[in-house]
């Protein structure tokens, strides 16, 4: 059965080799192989999390090395929970790009294939080194993705994307340097050991390194003041890579999961909640921040690339809590807000296509094809995003909100909490609700240039989103099973011996 760990990190890098090898092949062959592989990827997710359901760790060492001399690959709930989420939300991103957007550049569905190797790789992975490795992996497929199909924003976006994570790549090598050079490893479950260890005149060296690396996952997961280089990146790039990367920022989220609950939790002694002391005031300032910005955006594309950084900020608020009852909110809001940024990002990109000049402005223009459909799907979108029952954004905030009234944690944290998330959930009502104002109910049939006009969105594309927002409403009917498997996920990772056992093994 641990051989099965490896299965969701080799079928995607196969995948892309072999699109690679047979770029000759005609598109919809290479179409189908790519969808085939998702659809694969979902159905080993699946296996996976089954797997791990009760508890147990999956963990596969290449080569037969042991921990920690060799690499190995991790599988517990969190990991499969991760698996999931990023196979179902890709099958939509891709399952949109063949629809016509992956004719737009060259080797599209093999730099998407390795942006699933990489992602794959990095929920995975039990080593510190090969974290980063996955990390640029997926980094330097993004770059290609976010590019395909040229243009000027997209590729002043995409340098400045580049530029910002390569920092963000030196800093990580400089702090798993420290502590190599520190600790004598980069196995995460032996750092956890050692860092419990560690003599107070390495403690400095270990704690700079440890808010380095805090840093870097910052970047990556978009918090303030490390957001900058994401509305840009995700409003200029096609459609179906914006709605990918939904997940993308989710990847440091986890990687501060990780490391917080397992190098630097409550049992590393001197070091203990290093970085779970910074979480919680920078996620409430990017949840604010991301709302006024995406109030202020004079376009959807922006606006929803800002409402992905508001859903950072309250993904990694629940998480700041620091309890199994907050973290398990946190990972149930967190396919939630993927699926529903994305199904926002394809809907604008319909929207778009409809307006001629004026694409995705937030500016009264003509009558879109399909005119009612978009305007329901647009409501639907809202109503998600704004966190307003049914749908499952509603159940993910009440969650965290109930989370934050755990009368263990500090006086200030369910005040601030509750402001901020119900003031951004009533900014983005708002804010959505103008939107939708002005690109339905105030649209203007008499400038409508029938010369002009674009095909109505196809049904399959319709379908697709209304497809993502369908997840929200699943989510919503097996929210109790569901969210008994988050809490279960957030009680294994704030016990952090069974990993590092698996890991290691009994002598640990």
């Amino acid at each position: 059965m641990n051989e099965l760990v490896i299965a969701p990190v080799l079928v995607p890098l196969l995948t892309g080799i072999v699109l690679l090898l047979f770029r000759g092949l005609d598109l919809r062959w290479r179409r189908g192989l790519a969808l085939v592989s998702v659809v694969g990827q979902i159905a080993l997710a699946l296996v996976l999390t089954r797997a791990v359901a009760d508890g147990t760790i999956l963990v596969y060492a290449l080569g037969h090395w042991p921990a920690p001399f060799g690499i190995v690959l991790a599988a517990d709930r969190l990991a499969a929970w991760m698996l999931v989420a990023t196979a179902v939300l890709a099958l939509f991103a891709l399952a949109y790009a063949c629809l016509g957007t992956d004719r737009e550049g060259r080797h599209f569905h093999v730099l998407f294939q390795l942006e699933l190797f990489g992602l794959s790789g990095a929920f995975l992975t039990g080593d510190l080194f090969n974290l980063f490795v996955f990390f640029e992996v997926l980094l330097i497929a993004s770059y290609g993705l976010l590019l395909h199909g040229g243009g000027r924003r997209r590729t002043r976006a995409g340098l400045h994307y580049v530029v910002i994570n390569l920092a963000g790549s030196a800093l990580f090598l400089i702090a798993a340097g420290i502590f190599y050079g520190v600790l004598g490893t980069l196995n995460l479950a032996d750092l956890a050991v050692k860092v419990a260890a560690i003599r107070p005149e390495n403690l400095p060296l270990v704690r700079a390194a440890g808010l380095l690396l805090f840093g870097v996952f910052a970047l990556k997961a978009a918090l303030v003041p490390l957001y900058l280089w994401l509305p840009a990146a995700y409003a200029n790039t096609s459609a179906p890579v914006a709605a990918l990367f939904a997940i993308m920022t989710k990847v440091g989220a986890y990687a501060i999961l990780r490391v917080s609950t397992l190098v630097f939790g409550p049992g590393a002694g001197p070091a203990a909640d290093l970085m779970a002391d910074w979480l919680l005031p920078l996620a409430l300032l990017t949840l604010a921040l991301g709302m006024l910005g995406a109030a202020g955006s004079d376009r959807l594309r922006v606006q929803t690339a800002y409402l992905v950084l508001a859903s950072v900020g309250t993904l990694l608020a629940a998480f700041g809590l620091g309890t199994a009852a907050g973290i398990g909110a946190g990972l149930w809001y967190l396919p939630h807000s993927c699926f529903a940024a994305a199904a926002l990002f394809l809907l604008a990109d319909l929207i778009a296509r409809g307006r001629g000049d004026l694409a995705d402005r937030l500016a009264p223009g003509p009558v879109m094809g399909r005119h009612w459909v978009l305007g329901v799907l647009f409501f639907l979108c809202a109503i998600a995003i704004s966190g307003l029952p049914p749908l499952s954004g509603f159940i993910g905030k009440f969650l965290i909100l109930r989370a934050a009234l755990d009368p263990g944690l500090a006086a200030w944290v369910p005040w601030c909490l509750l402001a901020v998330v119900l003031a951004g959930g009533l900014l983005a009502l708002m804010t959505l609700a103008r939107g939708g104002s002005l690109l339905f109910y105030r649209a203007t049939e008499q400038e409508f240039d029938p010369g002009a006009q674009t095909p109505p969105p196809s049904g399959a594309a319709l379908g697709l989103v209304a497809g993502l927002l369908a997840l929200g409403v699943a989510m919503t009917v097996w929210a109790g099973p569901l969210s008994d498997y988050t809490t279960a996920v957030a009680r294994q990772l704030l016990q952090p011996a069974d990993y590092v056992q698996a890991v290691m093994g009994p002598r640990s």
